[in-house]
Parts: structure tokens; C-alpha cells; sequence
């Protein structure tokens, strides 16, 4: 399913500026842009500029989705949109239908959150939940003519502009110098994009993907490897001013500890931690030595670092995933360049981030092919992916939608000759069971399995199917004879899933202007952006049938996840949602398969280092293993959602305090720091 809605970070916005700003109107003109994602052309953006109205067209696809939407400005004296209008379909088919007047200094927008109203005293800009990366010329130059660069924003917060070099670039229509800028405020991560010298965009970029100006596509590699580097040199500050390496023994006192084994909390403990190991767990009333940093538990939890088996990981998500006790993510496909140099990074220590394991992602080549990891044409070359991945240290290969279902057997077979494990989706135009007699060890997502029950041959799960055809799912009847069928097989063949909930319970349950229920707890503390998009939709619920049968469709695959639970199966939570905050959602939602709090957090850390054959190090908190764990106030084996509010977290044996951390996201801390106590110095 892989979300990965690419708006560029923070850089879709509209803007309200008062008259005083001195922006010269734009001349009559067209501008073109391509949309490139892992070096494939999949959309276009379309500019034409006549006197003051502005209309564009913005398109891209891939992996069979991606938004739809057309936009109209009207432009004043200065060049600052007096009314703007966005419509059309975001990548899951949400529809679009946002709006902004500003007229006699008062401000007006619609968007999926609801209507608003503000007069701004001074500047202001207004940030659109829905406008095309074509914005960031606009707000650019109003805040380039702001003294400090920085401006209020409305509904909330405000924006600041950094320019961070000039860049060289050419392609077939010419050479030219353009500035780079970061924009942050708005969202949890800047966004990044280059303006030439007259203050027109030339690119918005992110690691995975650009939108940069017709006839300079050849730049993508180059544009794509500057924003590498700009958030790279964000999180390596970070890191420097987050990252706690005492060099002499760390004790954590008062502390008790969750056995995943028993399935709960020990007497209290105190915890001595050297290097990157454990080095005892002693009694609670151990004397200090020497030379000790002390961390005062005050009777809290010790809980061992979890796992995210589902994640797509980049740089913005690797140091909220440790803040959140994520110490170990298994990664289901990436960019080979991309996740290596990630993964280098991290283990260098110049990031944060987690322990990754690799998953080789193999698609084949269609016109809805996801555009990541290894592309294949044939048989041949499927196989010789496989051995590819094999060769550079992946664990596991995962198939995608657009593989020929008839390849699945020799390359299974191929994968596990290399001692791969095998996962992935369903194949279009054929079926979970097929798979599973193929030899598949795992299945990807629930709705992968349950789209065997409920679709006719010939349908195409390439596209959006794959997600609107689960509105099918009320009229199902899960105790039928090819559910149970597909379930037996499961069980006999010893395949595993992991399901995905809680991006289920977004796409399903996700309404416009309601917070969506997985983000209820902590939505609060995040910046605007992240609250605006909590209160949107992902599907298009356009009628009152709709909901009911999304609704119907959730409570389905809560169902199903839970009588494959009792039927044995083996249950992987993971969320290929970022992990961090919707992580701790995703083991929530298994209290609704009936398992208790403390099995979950057992599947989490045990389980899981288990299942990757890492339990000699890892998924548990013993003398001689890694220093992962993470210290809550609560009693998690009674209340999950205890581990919603972190004071502390250890991976590897370097220690962050998340209240020091989050403000640099823009987030609200959810707990205090645990008091610490330096050696004395001699």
C-alpha cells in the first residue's frame, strides 16, 4: 500500500498578504513541469498566466494512484491571490473542494476540516491543505521581502523561509543559476525548493521524488541528492544536540522492567548500561560505583525497544521512530541508494534512527507500476533481482501489483534457495490462495487476502480497486467456504501476515472534518498541518451508503484479522504509515483481535526479534544485549496506551529525551524528562 502522498513537504500553500507588499504582477505566461519519482516521468503540472487569473492543472500516478486537481487564483495589484479555488480527487480519491477570498482584509477559507474566517493584522499567509507545489513561488517572495523571512499563518503557527545555496543547473532549455529554500512551520519537516532569479519556482524536490521545470528532468538525480543533503545537515544537528553517548556507565534506578517472556513487569530493578550493552540488571538497592551517570526511573516502566515490520523509511522518519521506541525497523522496499545511505548514516552514528532490516522490493514494469527498488520485465530478471538482493545483505524480497502472476513460483523458489524470506502483495488477476501455494511465507496488508473474497476474475487491483473494492466487504459473510479455506491454508502452510490495521482503520474510517480515530490521542500536540490532515479524508465518501459500507468494511477486517488470530496465524504489526505515532495506534487496534496488552507488546519486541532470528541481542532487556528499551510512567501490561508517553528512550546504548527533541518538529512534548545526575567530576 506503501503511503507515501507526495506534497513536497511543506510547500502547498496559498497566500494572504496585506496591500503593502510590493510583489509585481506576472505577465501573461505559461510554465510546464514534470512530476519524477524514482527517476520515472508520472504527471505533469500546467501553468497558464492571462492578466490576473491563474489556472493550473496538476496530475501524477503512481503505484495507480496519486491526485487529480485543478486550480484557479485571481491575483491583485501586487500579485497576492485575492480568491483561489482547488478541485478534483487527492491519491486515495478523497475529493477535492477547497477555497480562499480575501477581501477587505478579511479572510476566508473552506477546506476538509470546515470553514474559517480571520482578519490578519498585517501579513498573513494562508495555508492550503490542497494547492500544488506552483504556491511556493508566491509565498516565497512575500516572505523574502519580510525583514526576519518570517510570517503568521493562518488557521495557525506561522512560516519561515531559509535560503540555503545557489545552485548550477541545465537541461535542454539552457543553464541558469537558481536559489534553494527551506520552508518549515507548517508541517513536522521543512519542505525544500529552488526559485530562479525572478522568483518563479524551478523545483520542489524531496529525496524520492522532484518536480522541477520542463527540459531540466535530467536534474533529477541532482535535485533529489540536495534534498538528501539539506535534510541530512537538519537531522545531523539534530542528532548532535538530541543524542546522549555517556562515556562512562549509565544507571537507571527504580525501574521496572516488562518481561516479554512472562508477560510482565518485574519487581523493581536498576538497569546498568555500558556502551552499547547491557551490562547488569541488578536489584533495586545496588550501590552506585564510581564515576555512574544515574537516570532516576521513579518507579516507572522499562519496556524493550519495539518493532515497525512495515516501514518505507527515509531521514524524516527515522529520529521521531526512536522517540517513539522504535529501535528496530524492518524495511519493505526503498531506493537501494537511498536506504543505503540511510542505513550508513545511522550506524556511523551521525543520525538517529533505527536498526533497519532490509527487504529487496521487486515490481514489474506496467503503466501502474510502483516506481521503486528493482522494475522487471521478465522471469529472468526477477530471479536475478532476487539474487541481487541476496548479495547485499537483504533478509527477505517482497513482491508488488504489478508482477506476472506466473513468475511467483520460480522466483519463490529462486528466493529461498538464497535463504530469502518471501512476502508481499497479491499480484493483479489472482488471489491469495495462489500465492500462498506458491510458497509465499508471509502475506502484505489484510485487504491483500481479503480481496480474494470479494472481487471477480478479470478485475484490476493495479489501481485504486485494490482499496474502493473493499465497500464489497459488509456483504461477505466470513465464515463462507472459500474464507475458511484461505485460512486453513494459511495455518497449514505456516504463512504469516502482517496486516496493516491501522491504515485500514485511516482509509475506512478517515472523515472530512472528524479527527481521524487513530490520531485522537495525540493530535493535539502536533503542528497545524498535521492537525488540519487529521480531519481529512483518504476515500471518497460521497454519499451516506458510502460511509455506512466504509464503516461496515473496518469492522470486516477487524473480524477477519481476529478469527485469523484464533485460528493461529501468526500476526506482524507493522503500519507503512512512517510508524512513530501510528505505530503505537497499530498495537493498540490488536487489542481489537483479542489479544491482551501485554501479548502485544510481547509480539512487538520478542516476537519479532525472534522472527528475524535477532532474540541473541535483541527483544528484551538482559545482561549482554543492546541497550534498547524505552521508560514510561504507567504500567503498560494494564494500559496500553501508557506507552504513548515516553520520558526516555536508549538504542544502542545512546540515550534521547523526547521533551527535548519534539519541539524541533514543531510538537508538543507528551512527557517530562527523568531527572539526571552527572558524576562528579574529580
Amino acid at each position: 500500500m506503501a503511503v507515501r502522498n507526495l506534497k513536497f513537504g511543506s510547500i502547498a500553500l496559498a497566500l494572504a498578504i496585506s496591500p503593502l507588499c510590493t510583489v509585481a504582477q506576472a505577465q501573461d505566461a505559461t510554465e510546464n513541469y514534470t512530476v519524477i519519482i524514482g527517476g520515472t516521468r508520472v504527471g505533469h503540472l500546467d501553468v497558464v498566466r492571462s492578466g490576473d487569473t491563474v489556472k493550473i492543472d496538476y496530475d501524477y500516478k503512481n503505484n495507480g494512484r496519486g491526485p487529480t486537481m485543478k486550480e484557479e487564483l485571481k491575483l491583485d495589484a501586487q500579485g497576492m491571490p485575492v480568491s483561489w479555488k482547488i478541485t478534483g480527487n487527492s491519491t486515495f480519491g478523497n475529493a477535492i473542494n477547497e477555497s480562499f477570498s480575501m477581501q477587505r482584509g478579511t479572510a476566508r477559507w473552506t477546506d476538509s476540516t470546515g470553514s474559517g474566517t480571520a482578519k490578519p493584522k498585517g501579513q498573513a499567509i494562508y495555508v492550503a491543505q490542497e494547492a500544488s507545489p506552483w504556491a511556493a513561488g508566491l509565498y516565497a517572495r512575500a516572505l523574502l521581502a519580510d525583514d526576519d523571512r518570517s510570517i503568521p499563518a493562518l488557521p495557525g503557527g506561522a512560516l519561515t523561509l531559509g535560503e540555503l545555496e545557489k545552485v548550477q543547473v541545465s537541461g535542454t532549455a539552457g543553464a541558469m543559476t537558481v536559489t534553494a529554500y527551506a520552508l518549515s512551520g507548517n508541517d513536522l519537516d521543512p519542505g525544500y525548493f529552488l526559485l530562479d532569479d525572478t522568483g518563479t519556482l524551478f523545483a520542489a524536490i524531496s529525496p524520492r521524488a522532484v518536480f522541477v521545470r520542463k527540459g531540466f528532468e535530467s536534474e533529477d538525480i541532482k535535485l533529489r541528492d540536495l534534498a538528501v543533503k539539506y535534510s541530512t545537515e537538519r537531522f545531523v544537528k539534530m542528532q548532535a544536540k538530541a543524542a546522549n553517548s555517556y562515556k562512562v556507565p549509565v544507571r537507571i534506578t527504580n525501574v521496572r522492567l516488562f518481561d516479554p517472556v512472562a508477560m510482565a513487569l518485574t519487581e523493581p530493578k536498576s538497569v546498568v548500561v555500558r556502551g552499547r550493552h547491557i551490562a547488569a540488571v541488578l536489584p533495586v538497592n545496588s550501590p552506585a560505583t564510581e564515576g555512574e551517570v544515574t537516570i532516576d526511573g521513579n518507579g516507572g516502566t522499562l519496556v524493550p525497544g519495539l518493532y515497525e515490520m512495515h516501514g518505507h523509511i527515509g531521514q524524516e522518519d527515522a529520529m521521531l521512530n526512536i522517540l517513539a521506541g522504535i529501535t528496530s525497523v524492518r524495511d519493505m522496499g526503498n531506493e537501494i541508494d537511498v536506504l543505503d545511505g540511510l542505513v550508513e548514516r545511522i550506524e556511523s552514528g551521525v543520525l538517529a534512527g533505527p536498526r533497519i532490516t532490509k527487504s529487496g522490493f521487486i515490481e514489474g514494469k506496467s503503466p501502474f507500476s510502483s516506481n521503486n527498488g528493482k522494475l522487471v520485465n521478465s522471469q529472468q530478471e526477477a530471479l536475478d533481482a532476487a539474487r541481487f538482493y541476496a548479495a547485499r545483505d537483504y533478509q527477505a524480497i517482497k513482491i508488488y501489483n504489478s508482477m506476472n502472476p506466473d513468475w511467483i513460483p520460480a522466483l519463490v523458489k529462486e528466493a529461498k534457495a538464497l535463504g530469502l524470506h518471501v512476502m508481499g502483495h497479491v499480484p493483479a488477476f489472482t488471489n491469495a490462495d495462489a500465492m500462498i501455494a506458491a510458497g509465499y511465507d508471509e502475506m502484505t496488508h489484510i485487504n491483500q487476502v481479503m480481496l480474494g473474497w470479494v472481487l471477480e476474475p478479470g478485475e484490476d487491483t493495479r489501481t485504486l480497486l485494490r482499496l474502493t473494492a473493499l465497500k464489497r466487504l459488509p456483504g461477505l459473510d466470513l465464515n463462507s467456504g472459500r474464507v475458511n479455506a484461505t485460512i486453513r491454508a494459511m495455518v497449514d502452510n505456516k504463512v504469516t501476515i502482517d496486516p496493516t490495521f491501522a491504515i485500514h482503520e485511516s482509509l475506512l474510517l478517515a472523515r472530512n472534518g472528524k479527527i481521524n480515530p487513530g490520531m485522537v490521542d495525540y493530535v493535539d500536540h502536533m503542528p497545524i498541518g498535521v492537525q488540519r490532515s487529521s480531519k481529512q479524508a483518504w476515500s471518497n465518501i460521497a454519499s451516506a451508503a458510502d460511509d455506512k459500507a466504509y464503516s461496515g468494511a473496518f469492522d470486516q477486517v477487524a473480524a477477519t484479522i481476529r478469527k485469523m488470530h484464533e485460528a493461529g496465524i501468526f500476526l506482524i504489526p507493522g503500519t507503512d504509515m512512517g510508524g512513530s505515532f501510528t505505530y503505537h495506534r497499530e498495537l493498540e487496534l490488536y487489542q481489537k483481535a483479542g489479544m491482551t496488552p501485554a501479548q502485544i507488546l510481547r509480539r512487538a519486541s520478542y516476537d519479532m526479534a525472534q522472527y528475524l532470528k535477532q532474540d541473541q541481542s535483541l527483544g528484551s532487556i538482559e545482561k549482554g544485549k543492546y541497550a534498547d528499551f524505552f521508560l514510561i510512567q504507567g504500567d503498560p501490561t494494564k494500559d496500553l496506551k501508557a506507552i504513548k508517553a515516553i520520558r526516555m528512550v536508549a538504542k544502542d546504548g545512546v540515550f534521547y529525551y523526547p521533551s527535548e527533541v519534539y519541539p524541533e518538529f514543531g510538537i508538543k512534548p507528551f512527557a517530562t524528562k527523568p531527572k539526571v545526575k552527572m558524576p562528579k567530576e574529580g
